[in-house]
C-alpha cells in the first residue's frame, strides 16, 4: 500500500466558531477547501485537517489527534498567550516533549517536538 496523502476529521458542533479557533490556535489561512455543506478543510504541512460539523458526543475511546511542531515549548507558551488552556510541557527521555490541550467540542489535541538524542 502506497499513502497519498492523510485527512483528519474532526466534529464540531459550530462550524464558524471552530473555523476561528482552529485559524487562531493553528495560524491558518482561510480554509483550502469546503467540500460539502458544513464542512471545510484545512491543509497542514502534509495532512489535511476536516472540521465537519455533526453531534459531538463521544460513544467510546477518545482519538487524540498530535501535531509536530519545531518547539512545542515555544508553542505551548504562545498557546497560553491566546488564552487556551493547556497541559504541562511533557518530557519523555530521548523521545518527545509534549503538551496537550482541547478544542471547544472536547476534541483532544497535542503539540510534540521529536528528541533526536537531546539530553534534556
Amino acid at each position: 500500500m502506497d499513502v497519498r496523502s492523510v485527512t483528519v476529521g474532526l466534529p464540531v458542533s459550530d462550524l464558524a466558531e471552530a473555523k476561528e479557533w482552529y485559524q487562531r490556535v493553528f495560524a491558518l489561512p482561510e480554509p483550502e477547501l469546503e467540500p460539502a455543506d458544513g464542512v471545510l478543510e484545512f491543509q497542514l504541512g502534509t495532512i489535511w485537517l476536516q472540521l465537519g460539523e455533526e453531534p459531538t458526543t463521544r460513544s467510546g475511546a477518545q482519538v487524540v489527534t498530535r501535531f509536530g511542531v519545531d518547539d512545542v515549548a515555544a508553542e505551548r507558551e504562545r498557546l497560553v498567550r491566546l488564552g487556551v488552556e493547556v497541559g504541562p510541557l511533557e518530557h519523555v527521555p530521548d523521545a518527545v516533549d509534549y503538551v496537550d490541550f482541547v478544542d471547544p467540542d472536547g476534541n483532544q489535541l497535542s503539540f510534540y517536538t521529536e528528541l533526536q538524542g537531546d539530553p534534556h
